[in-house]
């Protein structure tokens, strides 16, 4: 099948953008858009995760520039992440990952309910310490399901973190500094099993988020923690509604 390949660049573009500001939608929103041309979600999962290792690379070195990350958050996220993005793309090779998708879906859209009704119940951004209690079982969660839907990792540990109460920009560049690391083990797993055959389809995805990571975590960096949390609660709402009312029998 031929894509247009600025097409491809400029999905990238976006999502990484998205990706980057708010700490999430970069996996859902290329994948989706792969699965809606109709390339396998094996294929899919595996191509967004090879051009995932460049524009997490980028993106996570651009937040620790900034300021943006904790290395608490990263050291309690990223052993149990790297452990569930392996296990989650040797099951997708094996099994359908749509199956589990109405279950995160909705914990997802409870999660954005949480963080809009925050953003306007709490005064003001405050740090709070991560606990391994909390970050250990979220990273093999995020991990898994990141890796079996081709997307996740930012939705579902993004979401939780600042749902709980974890200062939202710091959070958003500790998540996406971890994500490196997570996509690097999803994509290697995917090479082990399935192969990689989608090339132009990654070159397209990997310039285009190169180009946007520097740009969003500067405007992670910049947007003020309230407006933040309004964003992300309010994509996290849509997107989940999306893929709930696209799981209703026609």
């Amino acid at each position: 099948m031929e894509i247009n390949f600025f097409l491809l660049i400029l999905v990238g573009f976006l999502a990484q953008l998205i990706d980057g500001s708010l700490g999430m939608a970069y996996g859902v929103s290329s994948n989706s858009f792969l699965l809606a041309i109709g390339i396998p979600p094996a294929a899919a999962s595996a191509s967004v995760h090879t051009a995932e290792i460049f524009t997490t690379a980028v993106s996570g070195f651009s937040h620790w520039r900034l300021g943006n990350v904790d290395r608490k958050f990263v050291w309690g996220l990223l052993i149990p992440g790297v452990i569930g993005a392996a296990l989650g793309a040797y099951v997708l090779t094996s099994i359908e990952g749509n199956r589990i998708k109405p279950f995160i879906a909705v914990y997802l859209l409870i999660m954005g309910i949480r963080i809009l009704y925050k953003a306007f119940t709490i005064k003001h951004a405050f740090e709070r310490d991560p606990k391994p209690a909390l970050l250990i079982p979220l990273g093999l969660a995020g991990g898994t399901f990141d890796a079996l839907g081709g997307g996740g990792w930012g939705p579902i540990v993004t979401s939780t973190l600042i749902s709980t109460g974890h200062t939202p920009h710091k959070t958003i560049g500790s998540v996406n500094f971890s994500e490196f690391f997570v996509t690097l083990t999803a994509a290697i797993t995917f090479m082990l099993t399935i192969g990689l055959t989608h090339w132009r389809i990654i070159l397209g995805l990997l310039l285009g988020g190169v180009i946007a990571a520097p740009l969003g975590a500067l405007l992670a960096k910049r947007i003020p923690a309230k407006i933040l949390m309004v964003i992300v609660g309010a994509l996290i709402i849509l997107l989940q509604v999306r893929v709930l009312w696209s799981l209703i029998p026609s």
